[in-house]
């Protein structure tokens, strides 16, 4: 998973570089409708509802910035309304591109044993995939992966960073 994630950032920077040697084209196959935009991101040169994606990921955000994460209360694979309205717009961005698929990662803060983490990490995954097949996203189109406190999204041990940990992030894949 960590050489892909290096050819991706490989691969975004060479389209970025291209990106700006030339015009965007409206109506490119690449293009991607993301309902509401990107989660506060304002890409320049975008259009506000259409975000430019390549092979592996979208051009200007990285992937885990696409869509904001998912955030969980400690010990819990449980969604909550704010959880629920993010994997709502990940549905729409689904139902609206059915060229594209989501990896779901979930992720921990650091409390508790690595291999209780990797669980845990898994139900929350889990959690968002089961959310979003009830949201009428056919299930073959949606991959999990756990890291449990593997990859924290902040260093630290205090509550804001232990909070920021207890994640679900997601990933475009064509």
């Amino acid at each position: 998973m960590e050489r892909y994630r290096v050819w991706v950032a490989v691969l975004l920077g060479l389209v970025l570089i291209a990106g700006f040697g030339g015009c965007k084209k409206k109506g490119a196959s690449n293009e991607v409708y993301i309902p509401g935009g990107l989660g506060g991101l304002d890409p320049i040169g975008w259009d506000d509802d259409l975000a430019m994606i390549g092979p592996r990921g979208v051009i200007g955000a990285t992937q885990e910035n696409m869509f904001p994460p998912v955030y969980f209360q400690f010990d819990s694979s449980n969604i909550d309304p704010e959880g629920r309205s993010v994997l709502e717009q990940v549905a729409e961005t689904l139902r609206m591109n059915p060229r594209y698929g989501v990896i779901v990662e979930g992720h921990c803060c650091e409390t508790g044993s690595r291999e209780y983490n990797l669980g845990l990490g898994e139900r929350r995954a889990q959690a968002a995939r089961a959310y979003l097949i009830g949201l009428g996203v056919d299930a073959a189109r949606i991959q999990t992966q756990s890291y449990g406190q593997e990859k924290p999204a902040a260093l630290g041990s205090d509550e804001v960073s232990l909070r920021l940990n207890r994640r679900a992030e997601f990933v475009l894949y064509e």
